[in-house]
């Protein structure tokens, strides 16, 4: 875009010497009026600066048209950051879930494993089975949240594709 840009300055600059040619020329001319040869000098550089101001003008107006799409490209990046960083933080919280129920499973298998020649406390066992089932839900949690970042990275696919079979 700064090339446009700087394309954009250098044809303004032209326009404005063929301006002050132009002038020039005007205030320089005789006063029973210009020769026929100026007259058809300053016809075709009237023309020149009439088609650098049309071209000025679609460069313009297309710099404005790639401005937008910046903007509309970085509006995109950062909603998609912000999605991929909930999704990060919700795939942390359910591998620590994970992590923290695997803790209390093995040492509730270790304490039953210690006590295995003992009798054993039946609270010891709920206890034990309980870390199981923590461990597992934290599982399903962290198996859920990878599911769901697979669907929303093929959703996108998925509608392409749809969108190009429909054209």
């Amino acid at each position: 875009m700064d090339g446009i840009a700087d394309l954009e300055q250098r044809i303004m600059a032209a326009l404005a010497r063929i301006d002050a040619g132009v002038e020039r020329r005007l205030a320089g001319a005789p006063p029973s009026g210009p020769s026929p040869v100026i007259m058809a000098e300053l016809d075709r550089l009237r023309e020149e600066l009439d088609e650098e101001r049309m071209a000025n003008a679609q460069l313009t107006e297309r710099l404005k048209v790639q401005r937008e799409r910046a903007e509309r490209a970085a509006v995109d990046l950062r909603a998609e950051a912000v999605r991929l960083t909930v999704q990060v933080d919700e795939q942390a919280l359910a591998m620590q879930r994970l992590v923290t129920a695997t803790i209390r499973m093995r040492e509730d298998l270790r304490r039953l494993r210690s006590e295995r020649g003992q009798s054993v406390d039946p609270a010891l066992i709920d206890k034990a089975m309980a870390a199981e089932l923590d461990a597992g839900e934290a599982l399903r949690a962290a198996e859920t949240a990878e599911l769901a970042d697979l669907v929303a990275a093929l959703t996108p696919i998925v509608q392409a594709e749809e969108a190009r079979a429909h054209v």
